[in-house]
């Protein structure tokens, strides 16, 4: 119903509500999309249909800035700021779409392409060993330093022919995911700016226990995508973490938390759109996401699923 005639959500492509919005108030339009598609809502309904136009629009290499929505700001932005916010949509709208099930559609394929060849070149360079440089009294990643980011890995996640395409990619992709992540916080030179990168992925972001408890809505939501790309049966670390939330199953097959009884809340805004999907976080329904989950990615990695 929040859903604009144009097509968007909020006039806006990456924003999340707030914590104290009622309902799904300031919610962007790529959050929203992939929201309905978690609820089970098909392509080809029409809020997505309506939607898909302006997705597809953003696959374009261009720079037009008219295409920045929130990431545009108040004030006309740089040339830089042009290309990073571009790319960065690109990327989303990208995962988005295959998620969507276009995996065959021309455009996503060519946008994929790109993007992966970009990943790819970078991964296969010396930057890819020493992308921080020092600037002032500050280390942040060089200019140039095209990481993947959570919605490349996503958007691949969800094209298996693809994928199998491109299989020596995939093997330098998981090469750089399971190496640890650096101790600096992640910022990036564009232009003359400094600004945070959230997005990039720099190495294994469930490297340990603590990891997995402190974050298990996207502890799960990267096993998920592990899973999905074939990575999780390769990692041990992985599927120990996924075997000991496993072991938190009581004799029903629900899950419960190691430790207390509260509900499982996430510090990520890229697992918004998975998690909580239960409307009620009260009683028994506190643990229906989780529990969901665990059996989802049990049956990517071929586990058979006994209902209980």
């Amino acid at each position: 119903m929040l859903q604009q005639p144009e097509g968007t959500w909020g006039g806006g492509m990456l924003t999340i509500p707030s914590s104290r919005a009622e309902h799904f108030e300031g919610i962007g339009t790529i959050p929203a999309v992939r929201r309905l598609i978690e609820y089970g809502w098909h392509k080809d309904t029409p809020p997505l249909v309506h939607a898909r136009r302006v997705l597809f629009r953003l696959l374009a290499e261009d720079d037009d800035p008219s295409f920045l929505f929130e990431l545009g700001g108040k004030h006309a932005p740089d040339e830089e700021s042009v290309k990073r916010g571009r790319a960065l949509l690109r990327e989303a709208a990208a995962a988005t779409l295959a998620q969507a099930g276009y995996e065959g559609d021309p455009r996503l394929r060519g946008a994929a392409r790109r993007i992966l060849n970009r990943m790819a070149d970078y991964l296969r360079s010396p930057l890819a060993q020493k992308p921080f440089i020092r600037q002032g009294n500050q280390h942040m990643l060089a200019a140039e330093a095209c990481p993947p980011s959570i919605y490349a890995v996503t958007m691949l996640a969800y094209m298996p022919l693809f994928r199998a395409e491109h299989h020596r990619e995939m093997d330098a992709l998981y090469v750089h995911l399971i190496q640890p992540q650096p101790r600096q916080e992640a910022v990036q030179l564009c232009g003359k700016q400094v600004l945070p990168v959230p997005h990039l992925l720099l190495g294994d972001n469930l490297p340990h226990r603590n990891a997995a408890d402190a974050d298990v809505p996207f502890a799960l939501y990267w096993l998920e995508l592990m899973a999905r790309l074939g990575f999780l049966k390769r990692n041990e670390n992985w599927l120990k973490l996924f075997e000991r939330f496993l072991e938190d199953r009581d004799r029903e097959g629900v899950w419960h938390p190691h430790k207390g009884m509260a509900v499982a809340k996430s510090a990520s805004s890229y697992v918004w759109p998975a998690y909580p999907l239960e409307d009620q976080m009260a009683g028994e329904e506190r643990w229906t996401d989780i529990t969901f989950r665990l059996g989802l990615i049990a049956r990517l990695v071929g586990r058979p699923i006994e209902i209980v």
